[in-house]
């Protein structure tokens, strides 16, 4: 047997024949093939890592490390984050006033009341099923927010009529401003649950908060302004809880970059 052939057998390729006399034989009589397999049989000893990566290991365990008490079921949450939408939405059209319920038919009051009714069960949902680690969504809350802007936009274009109207802009800013701040009020109290959990997507979270918040100023602006023009609603109502939606993403962004850099240190 020659030395290629040894070669061949020790590191495996196809076709090597299995360990023969022959193949001892020349081991035994070759200081080449006896160092080789000297070599190969010699135990490695396992590299020690070095005092820096063993520091920079422990101060990524160490980071944001605390007793944390356990967390309910998502019923629990569930329960309050709907409490506190109603609570929030009926705050504000206390303070706003609800001249629209007069003007409204009540077919386009039980149609924005239902939308409105399922919208906040399914966010609230996937909201507090966000908050526990190995939840099993009932939908994947990624789709759930295009699905309910896009639901929400198609049953504001069905309950109301499009119409030209003067000083568009001026009335959809207005109604969009408002709308957006009292999502960002809104989103205060879901933020005081949320901090207390344990929140694996950061971006998505923040994104579907942003939109359950909205949503509060959405649900007010519907009762408080007499605009019914679709266009109106579409752009300034819904358009508020879009808003929202979109800092909710933009701050579980930044939020999710800066931990990320943090447990890179």
């Amino acid at each position: 047997m020659s030395c290629n052939e040894v070669d061949r057998m020790l590191i495996g390729k196809p076709g090597a024949e299995p360990p023969s006399p022959e193949a001892e034989e020349h081991v035994r009589n070759c200081d080449r093939c006896r160092n080789l397999v000297r070599a190969l049989s010699a135990a490695v000893a396992p590299e020690m890592p070095s005092p820096e990566t063993i520091h920079r290991i422990e101060q990524r365990l160490r980071y944001d490390l605390h007793a944390v008490r356990p967390l309910r079921g998502p019923r629990y949450f569930v329960a309050w984050f709907i409490a506190i939408f109603l609570a929030a939405a009926s705050l504000l059209t206390y303070l706003w006033g609800a001249a629209a319920i007069v003007v409204m038919s009540p077919g386009q009051i039980t149609g924005i009341l239902a939308v409105l009714s399922i919208s906040s069960v399914l966010l609230a949902d996937s909201l507090a099923r966000q908050m526990l680690p190995a939840s099993k969504h009932r939908f994947s809350p990624g789709r759930l927010l295009v699905a309910i802007v896009i639901a929400s936009a198609a049953a504001f274009a069905i309950f109301f009529p499009f119409q030209d109207e003067q000083s568009y802009w001026a009335h959809a800013w207005a109604c969009l401003r408002a709308g957006a701040l009292g999502g960002a009020i809104a989103a205060l109290p879901f933020w005081m649950i949320l901090r207390r959990s344990a929140i694996l997507s950061p971006a998505l979270t923040g994104a579907t908060t942003g939109l359950f918040a909205g949503l509060v100023g959405t649900a007010a602006l519907d009762m408080h302004c007499p605009n019914l023009n679709a266009w109106h609603i579409l752009m300034s109502h819904l358009g508020a809880a879009v808003v929202c939606s979109l800092a909710g993403l933009t701050v579980g962004l930044v939020a999710d970059g800066r931990a990320l850099r943090v447990r890179n240190v």
